[in-house]
């Protein structure tokens, strides 16, 4: 791992009254494509325009580089911002914008025209110098944002939603353009996305938050396959959370029927959440189970087929290469592995913040 670049302590924010961080603590490393992921509302833009400069927390500090920039005006920071909106000079050509920056730091024109064609080639728009934004794609005037903030030489990249605006097909290519950016650049990038999907693709870590606090932090891998508590699951692709009961070490009760795990420490006659992604559900011979059910749906989605299957009152999503047909009789089998029991929260509140805090 690379040395931490920044360091949030203990942020905490809120507008009119409302507490929208709570205490936040996070490092974000050198050369880190690091993801802030969450719904509507839970902090992560908020976060980002602290570490930009474009909010100054109520408490805490904002450390950058072992330097204490919690005051610091945004244009003082060693990082650039690329927001969902472009905000790119309409009158101006793609040249002039890619420059505003540079000019304002009164640096040479010899300096500015190589920094411009080295920033056009790296996001693949060479030939473009004179054209105004709006004769651009979405995606190409996107590009020319991050071109604008690259040239800056920031060591850090700041993403707020900005592929939000762009079609599915767009917003994918976009995707693998910022990973191979982020290689080629070397700098530190902090992406906020409300969309999993988007997340789990380009980042090396994700931080998923909900209502103003951190609920997980981790790879992409252990964020989907190890998820620390419900809401985590839930937010990170299609689960099947079920209202269990831990009969010992190893063995879960799910739905009245027992289940080998591989999961220990979560006391014997204990009240879990366990959680079974759709994909590691297998539908088997009604007599090659203790818990059969019904199929009640299915949706052919090209990959897979997703399933809907009623047994003893939950209804699990299933996803699967082999299609049942509806109203067929199936058996449910799991492997141990993909058997993840989490602690139940003792109350509401609890389900906003950590379970393992």
């Amino acid at each position: 791992m690379n040395k931490e670049l920044i360091n949030l302590n203990h942020i905490s924010k809120s507008f009119d009254g409302q507490m929208v961080l709570d205490a936040l603590c996070l490092s974000i490393h050198e050369n880190e494509f690091l993801t802030l992921l969450g719904p509507s509302g839970c902090g992560k833009t908020t976060t980002l325009r602290i570490i930009g400069g474009f909010e100054t927390p109520d408490k805490g500090q904002v450390i950058f580089d072992n330097q204490d920039i919690t005051t610091l005006p945004p244009n003082k920071r060693q990082l650039n911002t690329v927001f969902q909106k472009y905000a790119l000079f309409t009158h101006m050509s793609i040249a002039e914008n890619i420059a505003f920056g540079l000019r304002v730091k009164n640096k040479s024109n010899a300096y500015i025209q190589d920094k411009i064609k080295y920033a056009l080639k790296l996001v693949n728009l060479d030939g473009y110098e004179n054209r105004k934004p709006d004769s651009l794609s979405g995606g190409q005037q996107q590009r020319i944002a991050i071109a604008r903030a690259i040239v800056n030489e920031p060591k850090v990249l700041l993403l707020d939603e900005p592929l939000g605006a762009l079609d599915l097909k767009l917003r994918q290519d976009m995707q693998y353009e910022l990973i191979r950016l982020k290689n080629e650049l070397g700098i530190t990038f902090i992406y906020v996305t409300h969309d999993q999907e988007e997340a789990l693709t380009m980042s090396d870590t994700i931080v998923v938050m909900n209502q103003g606090y951190i609920q997980q932090i981790g790879t992409p891998e252990t964020i989907y396959n190890e998820p620390e508590n419900a809401f985590v699951a839930d937010f990170i692709g299609d689960s099947n959370i079920i209202s269990s009961i831990m009969v010992r070490d190893k063995l879960v009760e799910i739905l009245g029927v027992k289940f080998d795990c591989v999961d220990t420490g979560f006391g014997e006659g204990r009240p879990v959440d366990v959680v079974i992604r759709p994909e590691d559900v297998e539908l088997v011979k009604p007599e090659e189970s203790g818990l059969n059910g019904i199929v009640t749906d299915i949706i052919f989605k090209g990959v897979h087929y997703e399933m809907c299957v009623m047994a003893n009152g939950f209804e699990w999503i299933v996803h699967s290469t082999k299609m049942s047909p509806v109203n067929s009789t199936v058996g449910i089998k799991v492997d141990p592995f993909n058997i993840q029991i989490m602690n139940k929260p003792e109350s509401e509140d609890e389900e906003a913040v950590k379970t393992d805090e």
